[in-house]
């Protein structure tokens, strides 16, 4: 047996370690790049902390998703924070194919709508892999029938490259009524965030590789944690009649590349759940932690000044009363009804990170 058939699987294993170890400090530099960029370009007239924040909300929930489907309906759910009308179409087999949409009277409608991916402005995007602005006229003339024209007269096509390749176009419009959102430079970020996070996970699920020949008994290392055989497309059961054909003869070549899932952040101490009864509710208690440790974390971001002083005069929710609240109000709203309500996990949040397991240093007025 060679010397490299046995050194192969320590450096795979080593590999992997510094991968998965790094993968929360990738997230956080994804988050405070798109962050920064959008920072910069905020209008005058809004609050660069809000608007930053809002954005890195936006991010971060992508970033919660734990499969491609979560990660995509999570980008469709923050674009639509920045445009009235968002579409997601699947690019494959030289095909344009409608996934999701929000905003549109007939969003049912999207499913399977088959693109003209000649029209000049997905031809450039899925071409030049660059946003492009397009006029009406260069936008697919049935769509625009099936769908309304937006009232702007422009609309904004997004591509989203997986290894080097466009697999999607995100569609974004002001909407057909006058004075509708359309925030081109968060939709930018939000498309370029998924891709760099579902990008992370792919080296993530490349360094878990099947073992190469076993090593010598004296250096033979533990077994390497082995990835799913295969990877679950975010589109498989979207098959459009109108794309099988094409789809048959060129899968390999136009398919959406493999991504592996993400696994789940790795959690801080903190008290036992209440036991679910099955994995569904246990998937329910782990992103309720994680969202309730993104929000506070959060907090702290946008607050150190007032975070330094409440800790010190020990009258933290006094100083972050109205920023506390409305993130409670957000926790509340997504998890507040379900079974990992009982958790808690806001409040816990609150007095393990922000008041450092100290709950008297949130003040005398903190309902504990």
């Amino acid at each position: 047996m060679s010397e490299r058939s046995w050194i192969e699987p320590i450096v795979e294993r080593v590999v992997a370690q510094v991968l998965e170890s790094h993968a929360a400090q990738l997230r956080k530099e994804i988050v405070q790049s798109v962050t920064q960029e959008i920072a910069a370009a905020t209008p005058a007239q809004s609050s660069p902390n809000t608007a930053s924040a809002d954005l890195a909300r936006a991010v971060a929930e992508i970033q919660l998703g734990t499969n491609q489907k979560e990660i995509l309906r999570a980008l469709l759910g923050g674009c639509a924070r920045y445009a009235a009308r968002v579409a997601l179409f699947i690019v494959k087999a030289g095909k344009a194919s409608g996934w999701q949409g929000r905003g549109f009277t007939n969003t049912d409608a999207l499913k399977d709508f088959a693109l003209d991916v000649d029209a000049p402005a997905f031809a450039r995007a899925v071409g030049d892999r660059v946003v492009i602005q397009a006029k009406t006229g260069d936008l697919d003339s049935h769509f625009l029938s099936e769908f309304g024209a937006p009232s702007q007269g422009v609309a904004y096509v997004l591509p989203l490259v997986l290894k080097d390749k466009v697999a999607a176009m995100v569609y974004a419009d002001a909407g057909v009524a006058a004075g509708d959102l359309l925030d081109t430079a968060a939709l930018e970020a939000l498309v370029l965030t998924t891709g760099a996070w579902l990008e992370v996970n792919s080296l993530r699920k490349q360094a878990y590789k099947e073992p190469v020949p076993e090593a010598p008994a004296d250096f033979r290392p533990a077994p390497v944690p082995q990835a799913a055989s295969s990877y679950s497309d975010p589109f498989a059961a979207h098959a459009p009649t109108h794309a099988m054909a094409a789809a048959a003869s060129a899968e390999v070549q136009h398919a959406v590349p493999a991504v592996a899932e993400p696994e789940p952040m790795a959690p801080a101490p903190e008290p036992p759940p209440p036991l679910p009864s099955s994995p569904e509710e246990q998937d329910v208690h782990r992103k309720a932690q994680r969202f309730a440790r993104l929000l506070v974390d959060e907090i702290k971001l946008y607050n150190q000044a007032k975070v330094t002083e409440g800790r010190k005069n020990k009258d933290l929710y006094d100083r972050l009363k109205e920023t506390i609240e409305k993130s409670r109000s957000t926790y509340q709203k997504r998890y507040g009804s379900t079974v990992a309500a009982s958790g808690n996990y806001f409040q816990h949040e609150l007095v393990r990170s922000l008041a450092e397991d100290d709950v008297s240093i949130m003040g005398a007025n903190f309902r504990n």
